[in-house]
């Protein structure tokens, strides 16, 4: 199936993945309170919500990552044979891989 989704924690796989598509690491602004830095997000410029979003390290990004337990669910191509940009951040418990 074209469009089936993938789940990594390969930090490489999913660096990777995002700048083969002109992505980077982002947190959404305002989200943070005390030592928590904000929710995560890959931003793709040029789509919705790039305003609310902070460029981030890759660093910082997969330390958060690694400390929220989270996992990266993704699709190479969409149903048409498209390059696919669809990516979400999901938690490990929920999403045994």
């Amino acid at each position: 199936m074209a469009s089936e989704s993938k789940i990594t924690t390969n930090h490489d796989e999913i660096r990777r993945w995002v700048e083969q598509r002109g992505g980077h690491p982002a947190r959404v602004k305002g989200t943070g309170k005390g030592s928590d830095e904000g929710l995560l997000r890959i931003d793709f410029p040029g789509y919705s919500g790039g305003d609310s979003l902070e460029e981030i390290s890759w660093e910082d990004f997969f330390d958060k990552f690694e400390e929220k337990e989270l996992a990266f669910l993704y699709q190479d191509k969409t149903a048409g044979g498209e390059e696919s940009r669809f990516s979400k951040l999901v938690s490990r418990k929920e999403h045994k891989h």
